[in-house]
């Protein structure tokens, strides 16, 4: 994936701003919490989200996987995609996909519903 394929694919979720911060990385929020980054890792496109507690035990151990510099080191469960071979597209696009829902169920219900987030079990 690259970085603007990234940013098109984030760009698709409800509710999402896009700004350009930390040396350039393209930083994806939902009501103002970040769901993915766009970084880079010794010249190459790195792409950063949070998972669930079981992926954070299995990813990191997937060659071209860490956890996320700074995120992970104050204990949340953030992966990034950093060198071959990763995950493939379809792979990283479920993972953003799933970090997006992660970050959007912290969300109160009644501001997901101003914002047009889904809600589970309604609609």
């Amino acid at each position: 994936m690259t970085r603007d394929e990234f940013n098109a694919f984030c760009a698709g979720f409800p509710a999402t701003s896009h700004v350009i911060q930390w040396g350039n990385a393209d930083v994806w929020k939902v009501a103002d919490k970040v769901f993915a980054i766009c970084g880079w890792a010794d010249g190459r496109d790195a792409f950063t989200f949070k998972v669930t507690d079981f992926a954070f035990e299995i990813l990191p151990d997937m060659p071209g996987i860490r956890p996320a510099p700074y995120l992970a080191s104050r204990g949340m469960k953030w992966v990034q995609v950093y060198d071959a071979p990763g995950l493939p597209e379809d792979e990283l696009k479920e993972h953003i996909a799933l970090s997006y829902q992660l970050v959007a169920e912290g969300i109160s219900k009644k501001k997901r519903r101003e914002l047009g987030i889904p809600v589970p079990g309604e609609g």
